[in-house]
């Protein structure tokens, strides 16, 4: 199967938000399934076949992600990190103030969907393939 040493690997060439759709394709061909990131210390869970599963190592640093979510901003601040506007930390401080708590992509389905503390489902993605 594949290592969190390749998936950081093919993470170091993601500059933005709009080098979002390559690093997908290159996890996907490593055999990533699925992967769950955390916004408060950045930690990722990546799956594939046969149940297996990986997690990355979350920062030191914990990001206060706060209870009220804000769906409106958070587009908007998404919006802005996909057209590669503003760098990974700062995403994730926007993910932080407004509400989301983690992502879950779904590679067959090509699907990001951002949730809130509550579990609620705030946004669902369809990534662009290239």
């Amino acid at each position: 199967m594949f290592t969190i040493q390749q998936i950081h690997e093919a993470h170091s060439k993601v500059k933005s938000g709009a080098d979002f759709p390559k690093y997908m394709q290159d996890i996907i061909a490593l055999g990533v399934t699925s992967f769950e990131t955390f916004v408060f210390d950045n930690h990722t869970d990546y799956f594939g076949k046969d149940n297996f599963t990986v997690s990355s190592e979350g920062f030191s640093e914990i990001l206060n992600v706060v209870n009220e979510s804000n769906i409106e901003q958070f587009k908007s601040d998404l919006k802005s990190h996909q057209l590669g506007n503003t760098e990974y930390m700062t995403f994730l401080n926007d993910c932080a103030k407004s509400g989301v708590e983690k992502w879950i992509v779904v590679m067959d389905k090509m699907t990001c969907s951002y949730f809130d503390k509550n579990g609620k489902e705030m946004l669902v993605e369809k990534i662009p393939t290239l």
